[in-house]
């Protein structure tokens, strides 16, 4: 059996946003997503056939829903049903957002 660290082996190179997928099964997925002053586009949402916990495991950001925003900071975690219409509006300049993402049916 082999371990991992979700804070090893983030790219020194954060212009684009990371997505990483760390384990996928049958019903399940779970993505490291490593932020950097990124943000969804502005035109459009996501709307995703999967449920999706997400926690923010280091910095911060705010998502959008068509009726309400929600600000996560280290430790917030959040359950966003399948298609519900989201996106992320701001994550932390200058410092790394770490989330930790789990895909499920």
């Amino acid at each position: 059996m082999q371990t991992s660290n979700v804070f090893t082996n983030i790219p020194s190179d954060l212009s684009q946003e990371v997505f990483e997928t760390l384990l996928e099964a049958d019903d399940i997925r779970i993505e490291r997503i490593i932020s950097y002053g990124h943000r969804s586009p502005k035109e459009g949402w996501y709307d995703q056939e999967e449920n999706e916990w997400v926690i923010v495991l280091e910095g911060s950001a705010t998502l959008e829903f068509i009726d309400k925003k929600v600000n996560l900071k280290k430790g917030d975690f959040i359950n966003i049903k399948a298609h519900e219409k989201h996106k992320v509006i701001w994550t932390v300049e200058n410092k790394k957002t770490v989330w930790l993402a789990i895909f499920y049916k």
